[in-house]
């Protein structure tokens, strides 16, 4: 991808000196052209003389340019070349030590980065925080996500890192990154998404600080990249597998030469693996045998959830495994939906 770059500048502050940046929020943007204006103008509006905001446009055919233009903030226009690598740009754009990449789809709520700042230190490889999911009008839809305890840890997630391959993480917006940590990304050659192995690597670089507090918007609608509220689409889910067997070699390598060294699990016998694996037997009408059934199981109860989530969720695969496949197709769907779920719901899908 060729990095040759359309820039636009923004104004200098009142007294010409540039404040130095203590956070740089990276807005990539690619044909988001409804939405990219109102997630820069939700950072201008934070007033913070200490964050660097960089945008992005990452080749977008639509008006996007255009409305980025239009906000007056320091902007780029790069040849598409995925969501990464236009981070990695952004990164290349800026000196400050702590990086929040905000997805052009998304919002900060005001007074997020005034919340955020007390909470960064050197030690701090990744903050994360609440997001509340909202519509393409800007909408409320569902619970605030994702259920986050206030606290600083580094080697009980390494733990839950090296058993389980995930922990609790909201998606891209949700984060603010230490600058060497978004340096893996450089390293990344099997995605062009950018929340992939940061979010896991961060406890084997620093302490991970969870805020629980809903400091941003996170947008549900039909073009969302990861198919979020969308119906089960089994090509997704091959591509999600795909992802996350690579991006675990990549975590495992990491790992490795990390002060924390220590077998990681393969990525075929994580619960997120399995999880995913079955509801792609169930896009495809395709039958998981017994085995297949009680080690998604067994995984389940391997994983950090309340006891109460882990008996809920066991009923919910026993029910989707025994129903016709169209009908396990709808409860499925209905349970990866945004917003709120109840016993009454799951029986109106099937029933749908």
């Amino acid at each position: 991808m060729s990095m040759k770059a359309e820039a636009t500048s923004a104004s200098p502050p009142e007294d010409g000196r540039p404040a130095e940046p203590r956070i740089a929020v990276i807005i990539t943007c690619w044909n988001y052209e409804r939405f990219v204006g109102r997630a820069i103008r939700s950072v201008q509006e934070q007033r913070c003389a200490e964050c660097d905001l960089v945008v992005v446009d990452d080749g977008s055919t639509d008006g996007s340019w255009d409305a980025i233009r239009a906000t007056g903030a320091r902007a780029f226009r790069i040849a598409n070349g995925g969501q990464r690598a236009a981070c990695v740009f952004g990164l290349d754009q800026t000196r400050a030590p702590f990086v929040l990449f905000l997805d052009a789809d998304d919002e900060l709520k005001p007074g997020a980065l005034a919340a955020i700042f007390p909470h960064l230190d050197a030690d701090v490889a990744k903050l994360q925080f609440q997001l509340a999911r909202i519509d393409e009008n800007g909408e409320r839809v569902g619970a605030v996500f994702p259920p986050l305890v206030a606290g600083r840890d580094r080697d009980h997630l390494a733990r839950r890192v090296l058993r389980t391959g995930v922990y609790t993480t909201p998606p891209t917006s949700g984060n603010v990154f230490r600058r060497d940590v978004c340096a893996l990304l450089r390293e990344v050659d099997y995605d062009r998404a950018a929340d992939g192995v940061i979010l896991f690597a961060a406890p084997f670089l620093g302490d991970v600080v969870s805020l629980p507090e809903e400091l941003a918007l996170y947008r549900v609608h039909a073009d969302n990249d990861s198919g979020f509220g969308r119906p089960l689409d089994a090509g997704l889910l091959r591509r999600d597998l795909s992802r996350f067997a690579q991006r675990m070699e990549h975590l495992r390598r990491i790992v490795a030469r990390s002060d924390m060294a220590a077998p990681l699990v393969r990525p075929q016998e994580a619960y997120f693996h399995r999880e995913r694996s079955f509801y792609l037997a169930l896009a495809t009408g395709e039958c998981l045998d017994r085995g297949q059934f009680r080690a998604l199981i067994g995984s389940l109860w391997r994983e950090y959830y309340p006891a109460k989530i882990k008996l809920v969720m066991t009923l919910f695969f026993g029910l989707a495994a025994i129903l016709p496949p169209r009908f396990a197709v709808r409860l499925l769907g209905h349970r990866l939906r945004p917003g709120g779920r109840s016993p009454l719901g799951f029986l109106k899908a099937l029933m749908s």
